[in-house]
Formats: C-alpha cells, sequence, structure tokens
C-alpha cells in the first residue's frame, strides 16, 4: 500500500514536543474505558498511534480488532509489543468493511486527521452491535490552557491548527461544541461527555513543575467533568433502535 500517513511517524515517538502531553492522555483514555466497559466485549479500534491503547484493550477485551493504514505504524508496534494478541488490519477507514459486528468501537484521536470525518462516523456506526457504544476522542482546541494563551494575546485563534498539529497531520480542530454537531449529524446520539487532562500551562511549564504522578492523574480525574477546559475531549454515542 502506497501510504503517505508514514510521513507522520515521527511524531509518534517520545522526541515529540507533545509527547508529555500524550504519554498522560494516551494511557488515562484506555484505562477509563476499561473502567465503563466490561470486559466480555468484542472491541473495534481505528488506529494504532502510539500503541498505548492498543496493548492495553488487547489484553484487556474479548476480542480485539485495530484498523490503521501506516505500515511503519503498524511495524513500530509489532516491535514494541511483539507479543499482543490484537488482530490487526493494514487499510484505510474508509475502505474498511466486515460482517463482524462489534459490541465497542473506539475512535482515539482519529476525526481530526481524516479527509471526512461524517465518511468515517457513518461508515463504522454500521459496525456497532445492537447497543453498541462508541467512543470518539479528539484535541480540544478550547483548552483551559489555551484559553489562557488567546486572553495573554498569545493566540489569536484558538481554532487554527498550530505547529503540533501540523507535524501529527490534523486536517481540523474541535471543540466540545462542533465535535457534539460532528458526532449527531452522523445519526449517533451522544450518551457521555467527558475531558482528559486538566492542564493550565504550556507542556514546557508543566515539563519545568516536575509534578508527581499523583497530580497528573489527579488532573485526569479531575477533567472528566469540565471536558470544555480539558486537553481532549471524550463523547460516548449510541444508535438508537428503529
Amino acid at each position: 500500500m502506497n501510504n503517505t500517513l508514514d510521513t507522520f511517524i515521527g511524531a509518534y515517538s517520545d522526541s515529540f514536543g507533545y509527547a508529555y502531553d500524550n504519554n498522560i492522555m494516551l494511557n488515562w483514555y484506555p484505562r477509563r474505558i476499561m473502567e465503563l466497559c466490561g470486559q466480555e466485549l468484542h472491541l473495534l479500534e481505528l488506529g494504532i498511534g502510539h500503541g498505548f491503547s492498543t496493548n492495553r484493550f488487547s489484553r484487556y477485551f474479548r476480542s480485539h480488532t485495530v484498523i490503521d493504514g501506516s505500515p511503519s505504524v503498524i511495524a513500530q508496534f509489532q516491535a514494541q509489543y511483539p507479543d499482543s494478541p490484537a488482530q490487526i488490519v493494514e487499510a484505510y477507514f474508509e475502505h474498511f468493511d466486515t460482517d463482524q459486528r462489534f459490541d465497542l468501537i473506539v475512535m482515539g484521536f482519529v476525526l481530526e486527521h481524516v479527509e471526512d470525518p461524517q465518511v468515517v462516523l457513518r461508515r463504522f456506526k454500521q459496525f456497532l452491535a445492537p447497543g453498541g457504544r462508541c467512543f470518539v476522542l479528539v484535541p480540544n482546541a478550547q483548552s483551559l490552557h489555551r484559553r489562557f494563551g488567546h486572553a495573554a494575546g498569545l493566540l489569536d485563534d484558538m481554532m487554527v491548527l498550530g505547529k503540533g498539529d501540523h507535524e501529527l497531520g490534523h486536517l481540523r480542530a474541535y471543540s466540545l461544541q462542533t465535535l457534539t454537531e460532528e458526532v449527531e449529524q452522523a445519526g449517533l446520539r451522544v450518551l457521555r461527555k467527558e475531558g482528559l487532562f486538566l492542564k493550565p500551562f504550556m507542556t514546557s511549564q508543566m515539563k519545568a513543575l516536575d509534578l508527581s504522578d499523583a497530580i497528573t492523574t489527579a488532573m485526569c480525574t479531575v477533567a472528566i467533568d469540565y471536558p470544555e477546559l480539558s486537553c481532549a475531549l471524550m463523547l460516548e454515542a449510541t444508535v438508537d433502535a428503529l
């Protein structure tokens, strides 16, 4: 597969400028989803990314299928987690098809990357089993630290993509309102809105504080109730029975 997704492989390492934030959020949200969901579920996950969620999900749920369109990302995951039981499918999200239906679909930091989020949301909602749930996660352009930056005159428009966004291949930014509208437009009903990681300062400032794990975990716990201010958003949605 001739794939431009491999262009962004450099952003999926500890040398990336926002690896600090990523390590916190990408280890937190699979833990949170597992708290909300039973183990005896069949999971479909979109994207491997850094591999944190895929590794943890594959050891928890009854079955776990993950789709990724980047051969380099897949190879990196397999080298890091050679004993992972996840079933990996190399495919573009827009091309994936299956007769299987899943109790749970996780789109972890996917919609900000794809050409048309509606195509992906509408395509994958058909793979939900009756009563199945879909978790959608994206960065929050209106997070607390970005609001501070805007108020201080350091950030003209919170919805404009920054350098880190471009390095990761982001094509759009979301707020809580626009993500909710995106999900509902695809015919999904939102059941839950949560935040991931509530931080007041820039990443470089946070790293300089040398915060304990207990404090960063508390920042994630408090963020659950304040999605509009958190670094990232997590929506849980379902398809109503006809």
